[in-house]
């Protein structure tokens, strides 16, 4: 059959097992984001070392990178909700997913990421191709004045911190991480796996380490509340749109993280939306920025995450129909998985030890630390765990330490 000049073959079982390699990368999927600790783009270097001994079409491997990634990108937030809860004392500090979890909303906070992700994949999907044309024809401009665009989203983060203090603070701890970048980032030590992977106990000991030392000795889960949604349905909705828009930034701008973009996303969306909209805005970058990145590998040439890395280490062929399928898949698979096994988790860290459980987790990372990156690999860990510790010490958002990637593109080092 063929229409608007596409062909359509039915093939039952090609399909079959196109669907077989696509199951195959959700259940990696789940597994890799329920792991604390484990980033996707570890997941995806991961994938990628391994990619030419799996057997199969090289096209159905990158199905099975995508959907893992897609599917790792729903859950990842379990941990991250459940992981790290500071003492109720602090939780001005905390971040915000912890905060709803301090005040027994964590079961909420599990759908408004669910619903995040599930509706900026919706989005982002018919989006992508004018956000793709646009971005075809302005990227040579972005290219040659990369140093300035970056330099603008760095004073925007500076200056939606609501304090004086917090921007000098912020610009403090954008100096500091970006020295930390300098002095990192172009090692390439040796390592039990076959990845290069500085990147992982950089972002280990920055985002995690801090979150779990600032953990330890705290309450840990309370109990958790009824999950009814407390956020109106037009602002979760307005809230993933702006998410999925800002996807498109991270998917097109190397350094942009899910939460600088996220912070971008909040300052267009009308009234304040606080902890639940940054969960809403943060999961629905995350997913959407999947879409986008496959959308600049197809037309840009240019893999913008981890996963897209991955894909092209795997020599699989771009196929837009089969990798958007894939994705759409992996979407549904990871919205069901998010609400199934989210409250279980919550209740089962809940019963846990906590200090005894943080300190496990932060030794988790020292291995993965090492796994990626060696004895070196440990070291950058814990300095950069140091450097994790200032945001909350001096009194700015964390989304400053993006720093490491930022300030270092803006040097052109």
């Amino acid at each position: 059959m063929e229409a608007f000049g596409t062909q359509v073959v039915l093939a039952p079982a090609a399909a079959a097992t196109a669907l077989g390699f696509v199951l195959g990368g959700v259940v990696l999927g789940t597994t890799s984001g329920l792991v604390p600790g484990l980033h996707v783009n570890n997941l995806a270097l991961l994938l990628a070392s391994v990619a030419p001994a799996i057997p199969g079409p090289p096209r159905l491997v990158g199905a099975a990178i995508l959907a893992a990634g897609v599917v790792h990108s729903f859950l990842d937030v379990v941990p991250a909700l459940a992981l790290g809860v500071p003492d109720p004392a602090m939780a001005a500090s905390a971040l915000p997913g912890h905060r709803l979890v301090i005040e027994g909303r964590g079961r909420e906070a599990v759908r408004l990421s669910a619903l995040g992700s599930g509706l900026a994949v919706l989005l982002a999907v018919p989006l992508a191709v004018p956000v793709t044309k646009a971005m075809t024809t302005a990227y040579p401009t972005v290219r040659a004045h990369l140093p300035v665009v970056l330099g603008a989203v760095v004073c925007f983060l500076v200056a939606t911190e609501p304090t004086w203090r917090g921007r000098v603070a912020g610009l403090g701890a954008f100096a500091v991480s970006a020295a930390l970048g300098w002095a990192t980032l172009d090692l390439s030590p040796a390592a039990p796996l076959p990845a290069d992977g500085v990147l992982a106990p950089l972002f280990a000991g920055l985002f995690g380490a801090p979150v779990l030392v600032e953990a330890v000795g705290g309450a840990g889960v309370p109990e958790q509340a009824d999950p009814a949604l407390a956020a109106p349905p037009w602002s979760v909705g307005v809230t993933a749109l702006a998410g999925a828009f800002a996807g498109a930034v991270v998917g097109y701008l190397p350094g942009v993280s899910s939460a600088v973009a996220a912070v971008i996303a909040l300052a267009a969306v009308p009234g304040r939306t606080e902890a639940r909209g940054f969960v809403v805005a943060t999961s629905g970058v995350n997913t959407a920025n999947t879409v986008f990145a496959l959308f600049a590998l197809a037309s840009l040439g240019s893999p913008r995450t981890g996963v897209m890395v991955a894909l092209r280490e795997a020599n699989a062929p771009v196929a837009l129909p089969l990798l958007l399928a894939s994705a759409g898949i992996a979407s549904a698979a990871g919205f069901a998985l998010v609400l199934l096994l989210g409250d279980r988790y919550l209740r089962t860290v809940g019963r846990l030890d906590y200090t005894y459980l943080s300190v496990g987790v932060l030794a988790l990372l020292v291995a993965v630390s090492f796994a990626f990156a060696g004895a070196v690999g440990v070291g950058v860990f814990f300095g950069s765990a140091l450097v994790g510790l200032v945001p909350t010490r001096v009194g700015c958002r964390r989304v400053h330490l993006m720093g490491v990637l930022l300030g270092p593109l803006m040097l052109g080092v």
